[in-house]
């Protein structure tokens, strides 16, 4: 795909432009485009290339009678890429001051009411938890006993949210889906 950069450096040049806009409003020939860039036909080639290779321009026809037309569904693709909405930012250090507002010292305040910040706060409690083992229901409260009071609502929310597994009275913490958060 195309780079932002890339496609900057390609617009960046008035030749390149105007062969862009004349092949936009139809297939053009090289003679035609040589014209929307005043019969600077030392650089046409080179231009055609750039642009044909970056996909922003189709060729059809046969040899000799070459027609160039702006690649529509690249541009769309371009469009779409460019123009889309960003997914909504996670404010830089969230986690963190959610974090400092639940645990002290490494043990739970109280949990989050608001959904949130309870995964913020389960998904830390999970990161306690080594991916490479299992363990026992009777190591699971214990660990979580070392976090909080209550270690049976704790177990059954991490099962729920899908960050603990269990299976026949075995527990393990399920693949990491994003980043842990640090206290």
């Amino acid at each position: 795909m195309l780079t932002t950069d890339h496609l900057a450096r390609l617009l960046l040049d008035e030749d390149r432009l105007a062969i862009l806009g004349c092949a936009a409003r139809r297939p053009c020939s090289v003679d035609e485009l040589a014209e929307a860039i005043h019969g600077k036909r030392a650089s046409l080639a080179r231009h055609l290339a750039q642009l044909t290779e970056a996909g922003l321009l189709s060729v059809g026809g046969g040899p000799g009678h070459e027609r160039y037309a702006l690649d529509v569904r690249t541009i769309q693709a371009l469009k779409q890429t460019l123009f889309a909405r960003p997914a909504p930012a996670t404010p830089a250090g969230a986690n963190e001051k959610v974090l400092a507002s639940f645990v002290r010292d490494g043990r739970l305040t109280h949990l989050p009411a608001q959904h949130s910040k309870r995964q913020v706060v389960l998904q830390w409690l999970a990161g306690r938890f080594d991916p490479d083992r299992a363990y026992s229901e009777r190591e699971v409260n214990h660990l979580l006993a070392s976090h909080g009071e209550d270690h049976a609502s704790l177990r059954r929310y991490l099962v729920d949210a899908g960050l603990l597994t269990r299976s026949a009275g075995i527990y393990r913490r399920a693949p990491a889906r994003t980043e842990e958060p640090q206290p």
